[in-house]
């Protein structure tokens, strides 16, 4: 290489670092707000509730009065006391994310490959999936309520047609419970799996029917695994908020059968005052959420999610 192309190369890199660490101090100032923000209402709030679920009563205080302390007795107590409204929990958001992706992926079908190329009926059909959105989650947990009531068509009904017992009820039961989670959370298995079904090229689906596939084997080849990314999407989106929901727990059910550990949670933090309690149940739930979560999305080949 000659000296003046050698010179020409340096003075270009030169030239060259300037714009590019401009261009780095460029994204800081971008990322700045954003990390920022999770600091304050994240990381801070999350250390604080680690510190709480380590403190230990104050001798001789009030109800409610704690000081700093290393008491990790408090998480070994609080499980040994609540662990069935926490596998309960887990139950019933393991209920409603099955039942929503039954009811889900056929309606998420429908909207981006059945009316594919129909705008005014998709449009429609997605308007009509987040329309629930439009009123209050605790209104619409207790239009539920009303429906599943005792004197209710629903309940009325089902006594007339003898499938449910004389003295039967639906209101305070884990069907309540799970009927309410499916329905609240149902637009979030719809969205993420419509989402990846719209990308879904309907050729494919015509060389299947060409090679002589079935509907169902064309389904279990090729739709189903490319619409894999929304189906881990929307049950990561059911899951994780039914799991520590608690508006569902106290409204439909309200009793032993029925509790979950967000109204638990709920109840030792504004009622009982118990705030290590509440901080430990709270720190383990976030806890055990993480590990199936990771678990779930490597089993399920989808690490790029994480």
């Amino acid at each position: 290489m000659s000296i003046t192309a050698a010179l020409g190369d340096s003075v270009a890199g030169v030239a060259a670092e300037p714009p590019r660490r401009r261009a780095r101090r460029a994204h800081l100032f971008l990322l700045g707000p954003g990390v920022v923000y999770l600091v304050l209402f994240f990381v801070v709030p999350v250390g604080a509730l680690l510190a709480t679920s380590l403190y230990v009563p104050v001798p001789g205080g009030d109800v409610g009065e704690y000081q700093p302390a290393f008491h990790w007795q408090n998480y070994v107590d609080s499980l040994a006391q609540f662990w069935p409204a926490l596998l309960r929990s887990f139950w019933f958001a393991f209920l409603a994310t099955v039942a929503a992706l039954v009811i889900g992926y056929p309606m998420a079908y429908v909207i981006a490959v059945r009316a594919r190329g129909r705008k005014l009926l998709q449009g429609l059909l997605l308007v009509l999936v987040v329309a629930p959105f439009f009123t209050s989650f605790i209104l619409r947990t207790i239009a539920w309520k009303q429906i599943l009531a005792d004197d209710a068509f629903v309940v009325t009904a089902m006594h007339f047609l003898h499938l449910l017992p004389a003295d039967a009820r639906l209101t305070a039961t884990p069907f309540a419970v799970v009927s309410g989670l499916t329905y609240n959370f149902l637009p979030f298995m719809v969205l993420p799996i419509f989402a990846a079904l719209e990308r879904l090229d309907s050729r494919l689906l015509e060389a299947g029917a060409d090679l002589y596939a079935s509907p169902a084997t064309t389904f279990r080849t090729v739709t189903w695994p490319l619409s894999m990314p929304g189906v881990v999407a929307g049950t990561l989106l059911v899951f994780i908020p039914a799991a520590g929901d608690y508006v569902n727990a106290s409204l439909l059910g309200n009793n032993t059968n029925t509790t979950m550990i967000g109204q638990v949670i709920d109840a030792r933090f504004f009622k009982v005052l118990d705030y290590p309690t509440a901080a430990s149940l709270s720190v383990v739930l976030m806890v055990a959420i993480l590990v199936l979560v990771g678990a779930y999305i490597r089993r399920s080949g989808t690490e790029d999610l994480l």
